[in-house]
């Protein structure tokens, strides 16, 4: 059963579950992957950082109240970026993809991001430009054609870390409550600091 339809498992659970899956985005310009190595889970209506607290509900969120699986789009600056609904219809809570170490497709990657190494995906914001991803994607479903996780392949991280999440400023004790998620020594984890570990992390290769 994929982490998100399991009604025991929390959002902060899903977003460590979902380190290691396999996320493939398919475009006229080709087919890219990566593996997740960086979320962050946003707790919904309690949650000050999210943009369901308080159960805010407007039509630009009409996603977030969807169905688990639904992928939901929103715009920072001039970057999209990529979430996914994790809770039954009516439950506004959501994991937020951070990073992704490419898999498929790095020279398509480096050409939309123009940039090489661990800069082409190593952000939200940056992993969605380098995958093709934009606001047409708001609403899908992420087991469907064309962004989705692939069901069998998956990598499974050594460790995993708990830290804040970033761009949090100003919400209390939700500043600093350890919703961040990453893959521990990974170096396409958002503003990685310290060594890289064996094998970037990963339990094996795969």
């Amino acid at each position: 059963m994929e982490p998100w339809l399991d009604n025991n498992k929390t959002t902060e659970e899903i977003a460590k579950a979902l380190l290691g899956r396999l996320l493939i985005k398919e475009t006229s310009e080709g087919t890219v992957s990566g593996w997740i190595v960086e979320t962050e889970a946003y707790l919904g209506v309690i949650d000050e950082a999210a943009h369901s607290f308080n159960g805010k509900n407007t039509p630009r969120l009409k996603s977030m109240y969807e169905e688990a699986g639904t992928i939901y789009i929103y715009q920072m600056h001039t970057h999209q970026m990529l979430n996914l609904v994790v809770k039954e219809a009516g439950t506004p809570e959501a994991v937020l993809i951070r990073g992704i170490e490419p898999f498929v497709g790095l020279e398509l990657m480096e050409t939309r991001r123009g940039k090489t190494g661990i800069d082409v995906s190593n952000g939200p914001g940056k992993l969605t430009k380098a995958f093709g991803i934009t606001q047409m994607d708001d609403g899908s479903k992420i087991y469907e054609k064309p962004l989705y996780l692939a069901k069998e392949r998956r990598k499974i991280p050594l460790s995993i870390d708990a830290t804040p999440r970033i761009g949090v400023p100003n919400k209390g004790p939700w500043t600093e409550a350890p919703l961040r998620f990453s893959v521990a020594g990974n170096p396409y984890v958002s503003k990685h600091r310290g060594k890289i570990e064996e094998n970037n992390g990963w339990l094996e290769n795969n």
